[in-house]
């Protein structure tokens, strides 16, 4: 069985209806729900939705869509949903720490527990549920009481505690897979029979759930032993005949806790029934019971499917208006198309009423170039509700030189009659995208209109859900509004058959071009009431709305480059991979091409003979950088040098060769900054990428000397010191990371006389090399490997550092497994600042994805939190430098610092403003510190 949403599955295939199955006579069949299951999965399916009266109603919908399919497919002679009634249980009796871990429900999800238990009522099946015991204890006893009854048990859950439960008459079904688990499945995924399930467990432990185990005992090495010594007390008495010394240490000092931890594992099939076993009869649900539930929560979609009208109850009719959980809002029902070619000035001035009255509006710009700096306007595009939109040509062309131009209106008096709308502050602009269209709409060759106020659906999107998916329109609108945008290509034709947009006839033009704002104002109907009820609404309106005219006005400073430094810059880094390139072919023997991963290939893994060749399906050796790396870690000088000739060939191809490329006009290169193209909340910036410039080593801080201030400014770098590490310390308790910072203290000699156990005043550079790599590994949850690799030493010793680390703080332990179960739960962690930073593959069955994923669940709140922190800063310190009478303005940000251009006469007074800015925008349990400095260039002010 595959999880439907809406008659899709989760993964996105599309389910084959299927007739129900009546059981044969006589073969007494039961089948278990694991509740919990269904609705955390329904929850993180869906978005959010609620019905009229404002309860939140997704996971209920998600719920009842998977369990009518269920029943659809499947059929049994006893049926039950189990649910878990609360969190405390006798196992917390046992052991008080046990699940004391795991985070609260959702918020949104509280109050849909109760109606989850009414939809299943309404479709006709039992629903169990006992205080003090799990759901899991349930469904132990019902599966051993039918059994006895001569019955036979299927367990609808893919939770592993439950294996312990299958034998010959009693399995399980992984809803999600649609594959059954017998014992050749158990027995694969354990290494022992069912029956032993739970005393593997008990060794392993279990961090979801807070069972201790015995520490270093995994489940491999626990169905070893089992298998050895036949049970777990049998183990633990003869313990101390085990060879391996440190595994026999293990178990004589943690004998009580394994034991323990079976008692917490074990599911209690001795329980008391909440219902008699004859009470879970399998049976139809009745039409109006379940059409009354579907329509009091707007579930229209299942009511038209199980053919059951709308369902009002009597005397209730359903508002006429009432907006739908499942489905868009009445007037979001609109059929797309039909849209008004604007080509006179009466009609425009038409379009222009209409939207002042509207008040709201959805707006898009056609132009000739994606950037935005240097775009030509081709025309405007306008809707005041969902359905009613034109497109205005400006500046179309005809089909060929031999071609008359379309009718349209002149350019210029098209842009003064939009004007006032456009500039209207009683009029919303809803854009998608908002920064290009204000950057070519604020250009003085397009009319230079100063759109305001405005909304940025790309940006609400990005709000609510960053990490869950993209963010581009036409994803949204195929996402929420279930419509496949017209595509570019589809109007411009593709590869050498391209034309202009230009030269589009109107008509399809039109087609095309009208539909983006339709689809924004209906995109901005559906996502913008969202943000109060995920707690967004904040985030969005104070600091990524206000983020969007702050970088608009940075992408048109832009900063100045010497190109005469770059060129010297670039001659230098010539003639110095002239000479790595004559050392490689020293090293090698012979004369090859560097930059070709063939022929390095060779050289290294034929002629030379170096170990760890790999070919790929190309036949050729893989001679990427980690392949180099590990050569070189091994002593080999030749893939140190090919690296360094590498980097400094990128370096120049990118900043030098790229940045000549990029430099305007006006003598300044103009970055520009992607707002929603991460999953942490931080920004990035493209043509020219100036995140990628080598901050520590000597190259980099070359090219950043080509980055110079005006004559009679100097350049400002604000760089907020060791961000993360401050999040780090907030958000986990852990006092001497807190007093260090309180203190002014090094943070990394602090940790390296800490982990280390070392005087203070002993601590060197290479201790404090190591600390630092430790700290900040940890926050990207670096694992003993790649430490080790970081550090130049085995695994083992680097596991050795990590594991003393954690000793010595294990607050960062706890913080950083609170994230892991905060992701498993709810699909996204939270930035210290509320943000939802969504994490993908947190489920993912292949262990690497998985990992991955909790490293990202681990280094999310640091990075977003970080990231929110600088934009803070970005959208209140314009402000106040205006307040403050100054000129300075700021141009660059780099991951955590701010580079400003100052008049030579504002250093100091600016210097003061920022940092008293930077360093109040947020209030952590440790001080925020901003590092000031100035310089003729980038490099000086560093």
């Amino acid at each position: 069985m595959t999880d439907i949403i809406d008659g899709a599955a989760l993964d996105g295939s599309v389910i084959p209806s299927a007739e129900p199955r009546t059981p044969p006579p006589g073969d007494p069949h039961l089948i278990l729900i694991d509740g919990s299951g269904y609705i955390f999965r329904a929850y993180h399916a869906l978005p959010p939705m609620t019905r009229p009266d404002g309860t939140p109603v997704n996971a209920v919908f998600g719920f009842a869509q998977m369990l009518e399919k269920f029943l659809n497919q499947h059929s049994s002679s006893h049926i039950a949903v189990v649910f878990d009634s609360a969190r405390q249980t006798f196992r917390q009796e046992i052991y008080a720490a046990y699940k004391a871990h795991r985070p609260e429900p959702p918020e949104e999800l509280i109050p849909q527990f109760a109606l989850i238990r009414e939809a299943t009522e309404a479709f006709g099946v039992a629903q169990v549920e006992l205080p003090g015991y799990e759901a899991d204890d349930l469904i132990a006893c019902y599966a051993k009481a039918f059994e006895a009854e001569g019955g036979r048990v299927t367990i609808v859950s893919s939770d592993k505690d439950l294996m312990q439960l299958v034998r010959e008459r009693v399995i399980m079904l992984d809803p999600i897979k649609q594959k059954p688990i017998r014992e050749p499945e158990v027995l694969e995924k354990f290494g022992v029979p069912p029956n032993k399930v739970a005393e593997v467990q008990a060794l392993a432990g279990d961090p979801t759930d807070n069972v201790p185990g015995v520490p270093g005992i995994g489940i491999k090495t626990a169905a070893t032993l089992l298998t050895e010594y036949g049970d777990l007390e049998s183990l633990l008495a003869r313990a101390g005949e085990i060879k391996q010394p440190k595994r026999r240490e293990l178990l004589l000092t943690h004998a009580e806790q394994a034991r323990i931890s079976l008692r917490l594992v074990t599911l209690d099939c001795d329980a008391p029934l909440p219902l008699p076993v004859e009470t879970l009869v399998a049976r139809s649900p009745e039409p109006v019971r379940l059409a009354a539930f579907l329509a009091e929560n707007n579930f229209r979609t299942l009511l038209a499917r199980l053919g059951l009208g709308d369902g009002a109850p009597p005397n209730r009719p359903r508002p006429v208006a009432a907006p739908l959980a499942d489905e868009p809002a009445d007037p979001l029902e609109i059929p797309f198309g039909n849209y008004d070619c604007v080509t006179d000035l009466e009609t425009l001035k038409t379009w222009v009423a209409k939207g002042r009255a509207a008040g709201v509006i959805g707006l898009d710009t056609e132009t000739n170039s994606l950037d935005a700096l240097a775009a030509d306007l081709v025309g405007i595009c306008l809707a005041v509700a969902p359905g009613k939109a034109c497109y205005i040509p400006l500046r179309h062309a005809g089909a060929d030189l031999l071609t008359e131009s379309p009718a349209q209106i002149p350019a210029e008096a098209a842009i003064e009659a939009l004007r006032p709308l456009l500039e209207d502050p009683a009029v919303l602009k809803v854009l998608h995208n908002a920064k290009y269209d204000l950057e070519v709409l604020a250009n003085p060759k397009n009319g230079g209109i100063q759109v305001a106020p405005l909304d940025d659906t790309m940006m609400i999107s990005y709000a609510l859900e960053a990490g869950a998916h993209g963010h581009g329109m036409d994803e949204l609108s195929q996402l929420h509004l279930r419509h496949k945008p017209i595509s570019f290509d589809e109007v411009t034709g593709t590869g050498r058959a391209r034309i202009p947009f230009a030269h589009v006839p109107l008509d399809r033009a039109t087609a095309y071009a009208a539909e983006d704002p339709d689809v924004t104002l209906r995109l901005w109907h559906t996502l913008k009431p969202r943000l109060r009820e995920a707690r967004a609404l904040a985030l969005y309106e104070q600091v990524e709305r206000r983020m969007i005219p702050v970088l608009a006005a940075m992408e048109q400073a832009g900063v100045k480059v010497d190109g005469q430094e770059l060129a010297r810059i670039g001659t230098d880094f010539g003639e110095r991979l002239v000479v790595l390139e004559a050392e490689c072919h020293r090293l090698a023997g012979r004369a090859f091409n560097v930059g070709s991963p063939k022929q390095l290939g060779e050289v290294l893994f034929d002629e030379m003979g170096l170990k760890g060749g790999k070919k790929g399906k190309t036949g050729a050796y893989s001679t990427d950088a980690s392949v180099l790396e590990d050569l070189a870690a091994q002593g080999n000088p030749l893939p140190r040098v090919v690296l360094q000739h590498r980097q400094l060939a990128k370096l120049k191809s990118t900043y030098v060769e790229g940045l000549t490329a990029q430099i305007a006009a006006d003598g300044r290169v103009h970055t520009d900054y992607s707002l929603a193209s991460t999953s942490t909340g931080r920004l990035a910036s493209t043509e020219p990428n100036l995140q990628n410039i080598p901050i520590r080593n000597e190259e980099g801080m070359k090219i950043r000397r080509a980055f110079v201030a005006e004559p009679g400014h100097v350049l400002m770098s604000a760089d907020y010191s060791q961000i993360e590490l401050r999040l780090l310390a907030h958000l986990a308790e852990v006092p001497t990371l807190r007093e260090a910072f309180e203190k002014g203290e090094d943070i990394h000699s602090r940790t390296a006389a800490e982990i280390f156990h070392l005087d203070p005043a002993n601590v060197d550079k290479e201790a404090r090399r190591r600390a630092k790599t430790i700290n900040f590994g940890i926050i990207y949850g670096m694992s003993a490997f790649g430490l080790g690799g970081r550090l130049g030493i085995p695994a083992g010793e680097a596991r050795g550092i990590i594991d003393a680390y954690f000793a010595q703080y294990p607050g960062i332990r706890n913080e950083m497994e609170r994230l892991k179960d905060e992701a498993r739960m709810k699909g996204y962690v939270l930035s210290p600042f509320g943000r939802r930073l969504w994490i993908q593959d947190i489920g993912a069955k292949d262990p690497v994805r998985r990992a991955g994923a909790e490293r990202q669940a681990i280094n999310a709140p640091f990075q977003g939190g970080a990231a929110e922190i600088i934009k803070r800063a970005m959208v209140r310190t314009p402000r106040a430098l205006r307040e403050a009478g100054l000129k300075t303005r700021m141009l660059l940000q780099v991951h955590d610092e701010l580079v400003f251009e100052v008049p030579e006469a504002e250093v100091e007074a600016a210097g003061a403003t920022i940092r008293k800015v930077m360093e109040g925008v947020a209030e952590l349990r440790v001080p925020l510190l901003v590092e000031v400095g100035q310089g003729a260039s980038w490099a000086e002010a560093h």
